[in-house]
């Protein structure tokens, strides 16, 4: 595995604005909103925070759950047409936030045998039908649960043979590029093993479709859209192993995503972990994937690569973009929002940071070295005003 700079490279080493959670807190998730920003944090009672998108002031704060463990963003939950947020957490809870009121605008509760489970992922399909949830390990079993969102007493179905320990994830596959795919649920758990399961399938024997095993605890997955006809798979382990996937959960290829670094004299960049993996909707000519790989190193410091060919294992990884001197630790979370080019991070110093994060650079465009500080303004586009500022 090798790495290398592209010819429009940039560093930015200045955020656009920061902000920072109360308390002595890591940024454990953060979200976007029509209208804001949210942030869960690490605090015993887990609460979520919305921050205004223009300024990054704090103005509403949401009573989350005892211990968020996943918050994220969906198109919409029970055919409403709007973007929600949804969070779950050790309390047994899914919850879906309504952003206008600040209040929970439905619940869904976890329970097996009459105990109440932890909930440590979750999403909600395309079309807004279907909840799921992975629960951590109690004694053999491991559950993955849906709810139909208009019948939130109770789960709809349960699946306890998919995983035999925690499920770290699960992801919905949604529709890409003008394609749709049929309702499959993306899981991975510490068993090791990567499945792709039938949502709405009662036997659960019928259910499962593929399963991959990388032998190693499964500690962060999703799909990788692109330009083939099927989606792919990327995981991450907490040996900061990175590995791909067809979509029969086949492993194409796996490594130590510590491994590509670069020490050229005008650049160096050395990873210590892998924070996230973003989806971009713009695809770079010659790339046959729209994955964007973001990795973090301890002082700090964060880097974007990305790779014109997965399949490939001589294929090098591109080093895009790099964002210095914003935290001072390990950064926990981050936020590409492509429709504003702000890219969002949250560390264990408690911080938030916007970054200028403006669309890449075709590689057969010459732009020059561009190793330059990138980030001096920055439209934010929030609909709550329905206008936008220049930040400087």
């Amino acid at each position: 595995m090798s790495l290398v700079d592209t010819p429009s490279l940039s560093v930015a080493s200045t955020a656009i604005k920061s902000t920072q959670l109360p308390g002595d807190v890591y940024v454990l998730s953060l979200a976007s909103l029509p209208s804001h920003y949210a942030a869960a944090s690490s605090a015993s009672t887990q609460n979520i925070h919305l921050f205004d998108k223009t300024n990054l002031q704090r103005v509403l704060e949401l009573p989350g759950h005892d211990n968020i463990s996943c918050m994220r963003s969906v198109r919409n939950v029970a055919s409403s047409g709007r973007e929600a947020l949804v969070s779950c957490g050790k309390d047994g809870a899914v919850k879906v936030w309504d952003e206008r009121s600040g209040s929970v605008a439905l619940e869904m509760h976890a329970y097996a045998s009459n105990t109440r489970r932890s909930l440590l992922s979750c999403d909600v399909s395309f079309d807004g039908m279907t909840v799921a949830a992975g629960t951590d390990l109690q004694g053999e079993d491991a559950l993955l649960l849906y709810w139909d969102p208009r019948s939130p007493a109770a789960p709809r179905r349960v699946h306890s043979y998919t995983h035999s320990d925690d499920i770290t994830a699960v992801h919905f596959l949604k529709p890409n590029g003008g394609r749709s795919y049929p309702n499959v649920l993306l899981s991975a758990s510490s068993d090791g093993l990567l499945c792709t399961s039938n949502p709405e399938e009662d036997d659960e024997d019928e259910a499962g479709l593929h399963v991959g095993n990388w032998g190693t605890s499964v500690a962060q997955a999703g799909w990788v859209y692109g330009q083939s006809n099927t989606p792919g798979v990327w995981s991450s382990s907490d040996m900061e192993t990175f590995g791909i996937w067809s979509s029969e959960l086949d492993r194409i290829q796996d490594g130590d995503i510590r491994q590509p670094s670069i020490h050229k004299q005008n650049v160096t960049w050395v990873t210590d972990y892998l924070i996230g993996c973003h989806n971009g909707s713009k695809i770079l000519p010659n790339h046959d994937n729209e994955l964007n790989v973001f990795l973090g190193s301890n002082e700090g410091d964060i880097a974007m690569i990305s790779r014109p060919d997965l399949a490939d294992p001589e294929s090098p990884w591109q080093l895009h973009r790099v964002w210095t001197n914003g935290h001072v630790g390990i950064v926990r979370s981050l936020l590409w929002d492509e429709s504003n080019n702000i890219l969002l991070t949250g560390g264990e110093d408690s911080k938030i940071n916007a970054w200028a994060s403006p669309p890449l650079v075709p590689e057969n465009v010459s732009v020059g070295d561009k190793r330059t500080n990138d980030s001096d303004s920055m439209d934010v586009d929030s609909d709550s005003n329905n206008r936008k500022r220049r930040r400087g």
